[in-house]
């Protein structure tokens, strides 16, 4: 079992968390050279964002459906990022986690550490009764993906590694606006095709509950 260094700031614009990210990835890829080593130091924001629009290196501007004008009508941004994965939604009510941390150190690869993501994920969407899923094709969780008809997505995941140190992470929906997923076709897929915990639920979820939730569950995955 794992103890994160949790940094939980609320919310935060997207370009600054993007840049604090990449001065600690740096911060502990210079400690692995100094030390010759992989390193024990970590970070895992959990935070959330004013409406945003993301698109993954190999991502295509086709599924952004929206012109720049109506970005701004909207009141929301748009990067280009260095995670993978395609185009996606972060926004109020929207659960996000950046594990920053060395891949060496905890003994797995890339492909483990994402599903080590997902399983985190499974179990805290558990804890409401939902029973999440993964889908063949495509990282994140799911519900009901038995029944192509109403297979949704309840949360996108995306990451970089560099010198086997991560960053980005995931997009967990809890009170989100799903109508922000209506302008693209989030990561390739259409928009109908994301729900939340409060769409699922009928009700409105307490953020700070998640929190605590996701994190318990994530220092037991790891």
């Amino acid at each position: 079992m794992t103890e994160f260094n949790y940094l939980v700031p609320g919310v935060v614009d997207y370009r600054v968390c993007w840049d604090q990210q990449e001065k600690m990835l740096e911060k502990m890829v210079r400690a692995r050279a100094e030390n010759n080593s992989p390193t024990p130091e970590n970070y895992f924001f959990l935070v959330e964002h004013p409406h945003v629009y993301t698109l993954g290196k190999s991502g295509s501007m086709g599924n952004m459906l929206i012109t720049e004008e109506f970005l701004t009508k909207i009141g929301a941004s748009f990067y280009r990022i260095n995670r993978g994965g395609d185009i996606t939604y972060h926004g109020p009510g929207q659960m996000v986690g950046y594990p920053i941390l060395d891949l060496e150190y905890f003994r797995i690869g890339i492909r483990e550490f994402i599903g080590k993501m997902e399983e985190a994920i499974i179990q805290t969407i558990a804890e409401y009764g939902l029973k999440g899923g993964r889908k063949e094709g495509a990282t994140g969780v799911w519900l009901d993906t038995g029944d192509p008809a109403r297979v949704r997505k309840i949360c996108a995941i995306g990451v970089r590694v560099s010198h086997f140190v991560t960053m980005h992470g995931f997009a967990l929906n809890v009170n989100t606006d799903l109508q922000y997923f209506r302008y693209i076709n989030p990561c390739g897929f259409n928009a109908s095709a994301v729900t939340s915990l409060q769409k699922e639920l009928g009700r409105e979820v307490e953020m700070e509950e998640v929190k605590t939730i996701l994190k318990e569950k994530f220092n037991r995955n790891y």
